[in-house]
């Protein structure tokens, strides 16, 4: 594998394009929280996939779908992170998360199982945590059901985060944003209710959360138990898939705190609610969440509110 283009700002965030040995290109990304150090929480990315299917409407590493990573090929991706940093593979972090979002849906990857049975004994990591996000594709059953198994074996009490990527309690409307057959609500309820075990870090519905979509409560209250379920309202990032869709984002980041009446909402029904703005210069660098610098890469017509740092580049 080689790095064939970086955008980074050291001791925060480093965007990597790797390109693997057939030729096919993925981003990983390390970070690092402004407030933190690598010591207290250290943050992979890696993909699951070359480009994705799902193309969802928020997301700049929708298309370009190549096929999927083997296990070799996403360990490839965190053994080249873990090993700029701590070459023994050793790492002291409190908290060493992967998450398993940078490109693709982890849920049609089932390569993805065997890497997380892997990292335990690949890496000597008292603090990692394995972070799954998915939007609950239809027809996943063995990824979802292994991956309950997995769970619990390798990282019970807590060292396991799983997310659902809802964006919207009107179903219609999450069909638009996420244009592929999946689950609906009460088939994510039966899963969590197997999923979740006591001493399980709760699962976090994770709402992208653009003006025109709904966040009801007493939809999520038909379906979700507050005793296994949080509550967790991001903004939709600038993206070019955003400006495409006309996603404007509910959450202005300069101003958090307009969204009091969602969150009293939420919070009168017993849900954790976090308002999870982030570092606001992952945006400059392509890293925050639907972001793909490939894509700002191959754009004619560049956007001015993302992707403006450097990018070092030999593509």
């Amino acid at each position: 594998m080689k790095v064939v283009a970086s955008t980074s700002k050291e001791n925060s965030t480093i965007v990597y394009i790797i390109e693997q040995k057939h030729g096919k290109l993925l981003e990983c990304v390390e970070s690092v929280l402004p407030s933190s150090t690598r010591l207290e929480k250290w943050v992979l990315l890696v993909s699951t996939m070359y480009g994705c299917p799902v193309h969802c409407a928020m997301c700049d590493a929708g298309g370009y779908y190549q096929g999927n990573p083997t296990a070799d090929e996403i360990l490839e991706q965190i053994d080249f992170l873990v090993q700029q940093r701590f070459p023994a593979n050793v790492i002291p972090s409190k908290q060493f998360k992967i998450q398993f979002s940078r490109m693709g849906e982890p849920a049609l990857n089932l390569a993805v199982l065997e890497v997380l049975k892997s990292l335990s004994q690949r890496y000597n990591a008292p603090g990692l945590m394995p972070s799954i996000s998915t939007v609950a594709p239809a027809g996943c059953k063995k990824f979802f059901d292994q991956l309950i198994d997995i769970k619990n074996e390798y990282y019970s009490g807590g060292r396991f985060q799983f997310q659902f990527s809802i964006h919207t309690t009107d179903e219609g409307l999450r069909d638009q944003i996420i244009p592929i057959r999946k689950w609906r609500f009460s088939d994510m309820a039966e899963y969590g209710d197997r999923f979740f075990s006591p001493g399980d870090r709760k699962i976090t519905l994770n709402f992208a959360l653009a003006q025109q979509s709904p966040l009801e409560a007493a939809v999520l209250k038909r379906y979700f138990s507050p005793e296994k379920y949080l509550i967790k309202i991001t903004p939709i990032n600038p993206t070019y898939r955003a400006i495409e869709t006309n996603l404007i984002s509910q959450v202005d980041i300069d101003s958090p705190n307009q969204n009091d009446e969602i969150v009293s909402a939420l919070s009168a029904e017993g849900y954790e609610v976090i308002i999870s703005i982030g570092n606001v210069e992952e945006n400059f660098i392509g890293s925050n969440c639907g972001q793909y610098v490939r894509t700002h890469l191959k754009a004619q017509d560049k956007i001015t509110t993302g992707y403006t740092y450097p990018i070092d580049k030999s593509l």
